[in-house]
Order: C-alpha cells, then structure tokens, then sequence
C-alpha cells in the first residue's frame, strides 16, 4: 500500500492507497512545532484504526509546502514505517515540463495537481486549488505547466478582516441565503463567499482569454464543493486531487527506478 501525504499551511491531508484505489484518508491539523514521534503516533493509530498495520505501507511519498516539516517527516518515515519518503522537488521525475521563470518557486502541490488533471482530461485544463491560499492554475495542451494566480485564502481574508475591523465578528463560512444579508454575520457571508465566486470565474476567464484555450476546469481543496457549485466556470471538483498526484508521481518514479535497475 502507498501512503500519500499533503502537507498545507493549515491541513495535512493523508490518503492511503492499494494500487490505483484511494481507500482511505484522512486530514489532520497542520502544527510545525509537533515532533516526528507525535505525527508517528497519530497516523500508525489511524492506519491502525482502519484495520491496517503500518508494515502494510510499502511506500510514502510526500508534497509539502511547509519546510520546517520536511525534516520531520522524513524522521517519522523511518522510524515508524522504515521507509525512505519520496518527497516532490527538484530531481523527481515529474514527467511536466514547468514553464515558471524559476521552475523552483513553484508549489509543489501546484505541480502535484496539475499532472493528476491533466492525466484525467488530456487536454488544456485549468486547476482551482482552495487551500490556505486559493491557486488558480493553467495546464496547457502538451501538458506543461504554465503558471497561474495566486489570492489569500477564504479563511485567511476573513481572519484578516475580524482581526483589522474590530466590530466585526469571526462566522462562519457557508453559503447565506441571498446576496444582500439582513444582518452582519449575514452581510459577511455573502461578501466573503460571492467574492470569491466572482474572484475564482473573474480570472478562470482572463486565463482562457489570455491563454488562447477553452480549458477544463476543475477545483480541489476542502472547500471546493461549497464554492464551486456557485461557480459558472468550474465544471468538475475532485477534493483529492492532490493525492492523486501523489500516487502518479510515485508511480512514475517506481517506473523509472526499474528501467534503471534493468539498465544496470
């Protein structure tokens, strides 16, 4: 079994695999400051509680956009899994060419996400990740990756704005009602999440204008089904998009390993 493991600013999102089939997953708290035993302990008894060992994981592989983390879980990979994880960066075989000015600055859950789309549609198509920040990126026909935009976050700008405007209260962020809210909480609401509606088709829109395409698009991230739904532009939503970049990537490098063995 593999175990594929996102690391976001805010979640972990773990997902356990048996060839080509997500089984399981699961999503935990992102926190720098836990050690290597602690994240060990949580993830063997969740593998656990699915019914589970971890001798049954014969492989992890990892993208991560938090680098104090990387340390840590390299050491969790082999203390309690006694395992070298694949970690998504430079030298790994990616099989997407990155047409970034510096291919090094980009995500590597960007990158993660845009091979498992374009593995799925083979054509253009344009990914909205809503993470911590919402990235909005373009995949072109050949399958490179072009580049994209980048904006806070749903939950970042509303904590910046209960933190800069003091009379305004923490909500909730779900779908209200009607646009025009009744009340504060309700005015919110509507402002944080029909903003990001017209955000997300604004420049889903500019990038096919300018890009020269008419791409699939499709979004990710945990609060891609209640924002995408309202989306005009978005025509499919896949929460684990990234794992199953994860899982392609190790693939393709398990590929790769056995063709050199096979040379030597």
């Amino acid at each position: 079994m593999l175990l594929a493991i996102d690391i976001g600013n805010t979640n972990i999102v773990l997902g356990l695999y048996q060839g080509k089939k997500l089984i399981t997953h699961w999503r935990l708290l992102t926190e720098a400051e836990r050690t290597s035993d602690e994240y060990g302990v949580i993830i063997a008894h969740l593998v656990d509680y699915e019914g589970f060992h971890c001798n049954q994981i014969s492989a992890i592989v990892v993208s991560c956009v938090v680098p104090p983390m990387l340390t840590m879980i390299q050491e969790l990979g082999k203390k309690f899994f006694k395992l070298e994880p694949l970690i998504v960066g430079p030298g790994v075989k990616t099989g997407m060419p990155i047409l970034y000015e510096n291919p090094r600055d980009v995500g590597a859950d960007r990158i993660v996400n845009g091979i498992a789309a374009y593995e799925r549609y083979r054509e253009a198509c344009i990914i909205v990740d809503f993470g911590t920040a919402t990235t909005i990126d373009l995949i072109s026909k050949k399958g490179e990756y072009v580049g994209g935009a980048i904006a806070p976050g749903l939950s970042i700008s509303l904590e910046a704005l209960s933190q800069r405007a003091s009379k305004l209260p923490r909500i909730e962020i779900v779908k209200p009602r009607e646009v025009i809210g009744r009340n504060t909480v309700n005015s919110i609401q509507a402002g944080i999440f029909y903003g990001y509606v017209g955000l997300v088709d604004g420049i889903v829109k500019r990038i096919q204008k300018e890009g020269g395409v008419q791409a699939k698009v499709v979004a990710t991230g945990g609060l891609a089904p209640l924002v995408a739904a309202e989306c005009s532009t978005i025509s499919d939503v896949d929460e684990f998009l990234t794992l199953e970049g994860l899982r392609i990537i190790h693939e393709r490098n398990s590929l790769q390993e056995v063709k050199v063995r096979a040379q030597t």
